[in-house]
């Protein structure tokens, strides 16, 4: 069963510079930065993502969190607008993970291997210190600097895929095992085969 959405209060008026940047949305859709008093665009709260600041985005009526919601839309003007990240298949296989009973634990592990995964594009970063202008890092660069680097960064990519998949498949038959001293009679039995 999915767990309900929580919709947070604004809490009271905080000091300024404590806890995240407070984005309030306005029923003609239009977003307002108390910080900066000022009404701005989603172009502007991705640079705020990018940049790595803190900050809630709140009906400026009910006080609701809109922050999921907003990012959402993020995602889909950068999956609309270019060259998209995720195929059709992927998002066909998220959208059926929702109502499933896997859906918790398919967003924890969607969200672990995407934390590793950065944490390995930050490792490259920091090995590749000096070998660029920091301030010239951009998608291109690293495509050219990935593409220069391809069987490394394949056996580096295929570990992790390896890796992750194992892990997977670990937890499937944890599950499994726990279904089996649940449902006497039932555990693996309903198992996948390995691809």
């Amino acid at each position: 069963m999915a767990q309900s959405r929580r919709t947070d209060k604004a809490p009271p008026a905080a000091a300024a510079g404590a806890g995240p940047r407070i984005l309030k949305k306005y029923p003609n859709r239009r977003l307002y930065d108390t910080e900066i008093s000022s009404y701005i665009t989603l172009t502007d709260v991705k640079a705020m993502v990018l940049k790595g600041t803190a900050f809630e985005v709140r009906d400026a009526k009910t006080g609701e969190d809109l922050t999921r919601s907003i990012l959402l839309q993020i995602i889909l003007e950068e999956e609309t607008g270019g060259v998209p990240m995720f195929s059709t298949s992927t998002l066909a296989q998220i959208i059926r993970f929702y109502g499933h009973a896997m859906q918790g634990m398919m967003g924890s592990y969607l969200e672990q291997n995407l934390q590793t995964f950065t944490d390995v594009q930050a490792r490259l970063a920091e090995q590749s210190k000096g070998l660029y202008d920091p301030k010239l890092q951009s998608p291109e660069l690293w495509t050219k600097f990935l593409s220069g680097q391809a069987p490394m960064v394949q056996t580096l990519m295929g570990n992790y895929l390896e890796q992750s998949r194992n892990v997977f498949m670990q937890m499937q038959e944890q599950l499994n095992k726990q279904a089996g001293t649940i449902f006497p009679g039932t555990g693996g039995r309903n198992a996948p085969g390995k691809r």
